[in-house]
């Protein structure tokens, strides 16, 4: 399970890009991705599984705590992302004060960081598809990156608790193995840019807390699916509100 993140990323770098998005073009090349991506790793983690024997408590499959799993879930996503602006400002402000970034040319450094979210998703068809927006604000955000993602994490913990029960026992050493886990889940990233990697490398700390913190799942699989849904449903909105923008400024 350890090793899923590492093939992502060689797969990733060893992509073309004339292939085109990841998730395609299409509302069928959608599904047939997710379906491909899902049966993958459900092999894996079964054979994983089989050599383990991990129980569900182990894996922190339990519905905890009840009735909050989901607004708990909503509430993590919208904290997650205010954590996520401030250390963004931070890291700009370190990058203004100390010289690296001239104000001058910060927007170019901006643009040419920024994440790459065309390697992901057909951004046209984000706007001009609502099915296609449909499926990848429920079956991507929640399912193959919400739940998947975060039964991978899960595995991984129950894995470095098993084998290393000295250094990852615990939740001091839990979070260990979730900084591990990061790690590996920001590098798996690589191909949308450094600051996806800085960026997904620490939701990854945040989401692998809140698994720790409640001994379950599932408030980090709704907090992760929200947070993607919401990242998702914006693109289509700011890329209008760029083209609005620029026909002001053009007239």
């Amino acid at each position: 399970m350890a090793a899923l993140p590492i093939a992502v990323l060689l797969l990733g770098m060893g992509r073309s890009p004339f292939r085109g998005p990841a998730l395609t073009h299409s509302v069928n090349g959608l599904l047939y991705v997710c379906a491909i991506q899902i049966a993958i790793f459900g092999i894996l983690f079964l054979l994983a599984w089989l050599a383990s024997r991990a129980s569900s408590e182990q894996l922190l499959l339990q519905w905890r705590p009840g009735f909050w799993v989901v607004p708990l879930g909503l509430g993590y996503s919208l904290a997650l992302r205010l954590a996520l602006m401030a250390l963004g400002l931070i890291l700009v402000t370190i990058l203004l004060l100390t010289h690296i970034v001239s104000p001058k040319d910060f927007e170019h450094f901006a643009r040419s960081n920024a994440p790459d979210v065309e390697t992901l998703v057909d951004v046209s068809a984000l706007r001009q598809n609502p099915m296609y927006l449909l499926l990848t604000l429920t079956l991507v955000s929640f399912v193959l990156a919400g739940f998947r993602e975060e039964l991978w994490r899960s595995a991984f913990l129950a894995g470095f608790r098993r084998l290393w029960p000295r250094y990852f026992s615990g939740r001091a050493g839990e979070m260990k193995a979730i900084v591990i886990a990061a790690l590996l889940f920001g590098a798996a990233h690589a191909i949308q840019g450094p600051l996806a990697v800085i960026m997904t490398a620490v939701l990854g700390v945040g989401l692998g807390a809140i698994m720790v913190f409640h001994r379950s799942i599932w408030p980090a699989v709704f907090a992760h699916g929200f947070f993607d849904a919401t990242s998702l449903a914006a693109i289509p909105l700011v890329i209008d509100q760029l083209h609005k923008f620029k026909d002001a400024a053009g007239h």
